[in-house]
């Protein structure tokens, strides 16, 4: 064989290998479509109104836009809505309109904990305070400067949002941006 039929017939393979995974991307894209809906966390069921074996949220501090100390313990009392997220991620800003939207309607009846990843390299406080401010975002932003949060909530990928009933304990979370119905449900879950 030719070093010109063995290049011919390789491109021709190559064109068929990705006329396939084209073809079956389109095939299970059509079929597959992402969860919109909350979950429960493990261990609850949906009719139930109080559960022992809830999770306790991990407790951490974090620094608030003047440099004051805030720990999650502090807003015990309130269903919390405590989201993790960095100015440079991408699906993290898709998901702020709406969290931006719900905190407006809300934010009397719900604390919302917007806990910034703050490493000091990739996202600093004023990349994030710029990004915030830029989009005309009002609800309140938080420093994770010590890296306390992320760790304590084993946090791999951002967005990550868990819902916090009034008395502390996670009711569920949910990796990945939220659309506003989906912020709304986990919202109901905890009031």
């Amino acid at each position: 064989m030719t070093k010109n039929i063995k290049t011919v017939l390789g491109i021709a393979g190559f064109a068929l290998l990705m006329f396939a995974a084209v073809f079956a991307y389109n095939a299970l894209g059509d079929r597959i479509k992402p969860d919109s809906g909350i979950g429960t966390a493990p261990g609850q069921s949906e009719n139930s109104e109080k559960n022992t074996d809830k999770e306790k949220a991990p407790d951490f501090t974090v620094t608030d836009a003047d440099g004051n100390s805030v720990r999650l313990s502090d807003m015990e009392g309130y269903p919390i809505v405590l989201n993790f997220w960095a100015s440079w991620c991408p699906p993290c800003k898709l998901e702020m309109p709406d969290f931006e939207k719900v905190y407006r309607e809300l934010g009397e009846e719900v604390q919302f904990m917007m806990v910034n990843l703050t490493d000091g390299q990739r996202e600093t406080k004023g990349r994030a305070e710029a990004y915030i401010s830029g989009e005309g975002h009002t609800f309140p932003v938080f420093f994770d400067t010590k890296q306390e949060g992320a760790p304590a909530y084993g946090i791999r990928s951002i967005p990550t949002t868990f819902f916090i009933d009034r008395d502390g304990y996670i009711v569920t979370g949910v990796q990945g941006a939220l659309e506003e119905a989906a912020l709304r449900q986990g919202i109901d879950m905890i009031r």
